[in-house]
């Protein structure tokens, strides 16, 4: 028989979605419940039977799911570690803990997914939506610096700035240092003091290890630590020149993120109520200020799952720390660790030498790669006699695979370095074979791409002092001494873009600074959508382009990715969308680029650095220049002394190389052109990761020339073409 209540306090140990079904029961933001005290309630209990039932899922998570994966899958409460593995099926688990919490009953609103890229958030999510019919609609889902940008966006002025801030890319940040660095007379021949991408580097790892300048230069750079106060002075300049100008770089992001929770309690018990289940991929590319965000962010309930690989981690030149995967443990006490060790990607004998390349790690997660592929071909070892006969073994090789079916999509050649690629990109020319190369500049770092968005940032905030000073800088007759002369003029008032227009300058210049002012008010017309906008500024600067770049095949490559900007723009709705989003999640590649090289059916070649090529996976792989001193390289030693730290990260990029093949391996090393002046030495050595490896895992094969070109016609050839 049913049993008459009236509601008191719901129970604490209640879930919070099951407290937001009870009627008349009001949700806060996020997950948490407010009760309406109007009046009593009845509420029926249901019987022991029904409450005993077997909850039904429309997916058979066994079914679907390895056991591990399924372990994963199911924990929900408290801290979680997923060891996985290279080609372990993690974006799987992921996608599949999604789901199945949902079904449990879950608010899709309370699920917090940090990633490492925008892409990567999106895949899952949509993945998620895919299995459960369109009902992860309200999951988070983003990067850390996306994340971070939507909250300060909300809480910046309890920091004391505006929220309307603008984001700093990297180039933006090193123009304003330099600014700093000019300004303090330390731009001088004689001084040679610092760049400012160096400088900008040390301010960069200061912020991500919560460091000081003094520790980073102590540990990474001691040759500078004579200059320690003059960097510390630029570091606190920085800093008053982004605050005063609403300016916010990409490591303030995280900073300010982190010290609002900190420091506002009740806007990190918000949070940390909203967001009750937080994922973090790619646990051990974090920084230690990311680790910090996390433990903020979870500290009401600790209900975070942690998903990576110690043996993947390869960015500490970012900041990024292994120790921080390794401590989870300590800093989420009772955590539940599982691995995860089926591979879906590689045939067994590539496995079995990954496996013995990371099983000599100082320190690690035990872990045993093994996968039910079956057998497959044994990697192989190739000493070549030189650079060149190395270029000609890969060459060769990647034409008799193309024979045999292997479309060039398929293969890759990764490098330690982007110039270990050099002779190999001519022995490929030569020979008609497409190739696009990974780990150059970003899309958004080219020149023309940011003197149009430098013209969009002045509009979206006036004191951007880096972006005027670009877009001046274009004016013919404007050198930097006239563009602070008009610059202060313009920022001297209110009204800056009538300031702008009235700038009582003469011949050339005033000319220029007339049409910059009117290109600039026509643009901030609020009606007019982002694409509008860039269409404006795009009619006002393609006749500049062509002033700097009169040869037509440079002019038509880079309108060629102007028209691509063009094109992404129709996606937002507001300017300030616009910025952050290209700020935040830059597009890679330059269009001109790629159209340059897709030339045949099948596609292209992919060269690629080893940091460049995480993630992903080909058929054929070819590991070049795997020379001990090239790879590892020599600045793992430190006066003689090996620094271990360093050593084990280049032990963990081999790693990671090896494991992006799923048929074929290819390592090779040449053993008389590369001549080190440090040592006086010629490195003729394979890796120091490869040269205990057993033959049954790791085949030698030493290539045979059957004709061989005059070697000085060769070297004629090469230096013609570098």
């Amino acid at each position: 028989m049913p049993l008459s209540i009236s509601r008191a306090r719901p129970s604490p140990f209640l879930p919070a979605f099951r407290c937001a079904r009870l009627g008349h029961l009001q949700k806060t933001p996020g997950c948490g419940v407010e009760r309406d005290e109007s009046r009593p309630e009845k509420y029926t209990l249901r019987s022991d039977a029904e409450n005993s039932r077997p909850r039904q899922f429309t997916i058979d998570y066994k079914h679907e799911l390895n056991p591990n994966q399924y372990e994963a899958v199911t924990t929900r409460n408290g801290p979680v570690l997923v060891l996985a593995g290279a080609g372990s099926g993690k974006t799987r688990t992921l996608v599949f803990r999604v789901a199945r919490m949902i079904e449990e009953g879950v608010d899709p609103a309370c699920l917090l997914l940090l990633t490492f890229t925008r892409r990567a958030a999106e895949e899952m999510i949509q993945r998620a939506e895919a299995l459960m019919g369109g009902r992860c609609d309200k999951v988070t889902g983003g990067t850390f610096h996306s994340f971070a940008n939507t909250v300060l966006r909300r809480y910046a002025s309890l920091l004391g700035f505006a929220n309307a801030f603008t984001i700093l890319d990297r180039g933006d940040s090193e123009d304003a240092i330099n600014l700093i660095r000019s300004s303090m007379g330390l731009n001088k021949k004689e001084r040679r003091f610092p760049r400012k991408q160096t400088i900008a580097e040390i301010i960069s790892l200061a912020a991500n290890k919560m460091t000081s300048v003094a520790e980073v230069l102590d540990s990474q750079f001691p040759y500078l630590f004579p200059e320690l106060d003059e960097l510390s002075q630029i570091a606190e300049y920085y800093g008053q020149y982004k605050r005063e100008r609403s300016l916010l770089d990409y490591d303030d992001l995280l900073t300010y993120l982190c010290e609002l929770l900190r420091t506002h309690p009740d806007v990190a018990e918000r949070l940390s109520h909203t967001y009750r289940y937080i994922m973090v991929d790619e646990y051990q590319d974090t920084n230690r200020l990311q680790a910090e965000i996390v433990r903020l962010l979870a500290h009401s309930h600790n209900n975070v799952m942690a998903v990576g690989d110690d043996a993947q981690s390869i960015y500490s030149f970012r900041g990024a720390t292994v120790r921080n995967i390794f401590e989870f443990p300590d800093l989420f006490p009772d955590t539940k660790v599982i691995k995860l060790e089926e591979n879906y990607r590689s045939t067994q004998p590539i496995l079995d030498l990954s496996n013995e390349i990371i099983v000599q790690a100082k320190e690690s997660y035990t872990k045993n790669l093994f996968t039910k592929k079956g057998s497959g071909f044994q990697p192989a070892l190739i000493e070549a006699d030189s650079v060149r006969h190395e270029s000609r073994f890969v060459a060769q090789k990647i034409l008799e695979l193309r024979e045999e079916g292997v479309p060039l999509t398929e293969m890759a050649v990764l490098f330690r370095a982007s110039f270990h690629s050099f002779d190999l990109e001519i022995e490929l020319i030569d020979r008609d074979l497409p190739f696009v190369k990974r780990g150059g500049f970003k899309f958004i770092e080219t020149v023309h791409v940011k003197d149009v968005l430098a013209h969009l940032r002045v509009l979206a905030n006036p004191q951007d002092t880096v972006s005027w000073h670009r877009a001046l800088l274009l004016l013919e007759g404007v050198g930097p001494k006239s563009s602070d002369k008009i610059l202060n003029h313009v920022l001297g008032g209110p009204e800056p873009l009538q300031r702008l227009a009235e700038y009582p300058g003469r011949g050339a210049v005033k000319n220029g600074v007339q049409k910059l002012a009117a290109v600039l008010q026509s643009v901030s017309d609020s009606s007019l959508s982002p694409r509008e906008q860039v269409d404006l500024i795009m009619q006002y600067y393609l006749p500049i382009l062509k002033r700097n770049y009169p040869d037509d095949r440079e002019y038509s490559k880079r309108q060629k990715d102007l028209e691509q900007f063009l094109i992404i723009t129709e996606r937002y709705r507001s300017l300030n969308r616009l910025l952050s989003a290209i700020a935040l999640e830059p597009p890679n590649s330059s269009v001109g680029n790629v159209l340059a090289t897709d030339r045949d059916e099948e596609g292209v070649l992919t060269l690629s650095t080893i940091h460049s090529a995480k993630g992903r996976e080909w058929h054929s792989v070819f590991i070049i220049w795997a020379v001990d001193g090239r790879f590892p390289t020599l600045r793992y030693k430190e006066d003689g002394e090996i620094n271990e730290d360093e050593l084990e990260e280049e032990r963990r990029l081999m790693y990671v190389a090896a494991t992006r093949a799923k048929e074929n391996l290819f390592i090779s090393y040449p053993i008389n052109d590369i001549f080190d002046r440090a040592t006086g030495m010629v490195l003729s050595k394979p890796s120091r990761f490869l040269e205990d490896i057993p033959h049954r895992i790791l085949e030698p094969v030493f290539p045979i020339e059957e004709e061989d070109e005059d070697e000085d016609d060769w070297r004629q050839r090469r230096s013609r073409a570098w």
